[in-house]
């Protein structure tokens, strides 16, 4: 297996077409394991704070809505 320092190499070798999709399917990978970790998470609980955060904010009045706070028209 290659080390590091050689596919870095290989990496600074690459045309800009071939990094820039390089780019893309490491962002992608990198996008499917923060899912995979949001899932993990939310199957486990680990995010159910969030939910009771909402809720309690909801009671209170004090919930933005999410077109609100991303500046969204109707």
């Amino acid at each position: 297996m290659p080390n590091i320092a050689k596919i870095q190499e290989d990496i600074l070798a690459l045309s800009k077409t071939d990094y820039q999709q390089l780019r893309q399917w490491f962002n992608e990978l990198e996008w499917d394991e923060w899912d995979r970790q949001i899932e993990e998470d939310s199957n486990a609980g680990k995010l159910d704070f969030l939910i009771a955060e909402a809720r309690e904010a909801e009671e209170k009045g004090t919930l933005k809505k999410l077109e609100d706070l991303l500046g969204l028209d109707r």
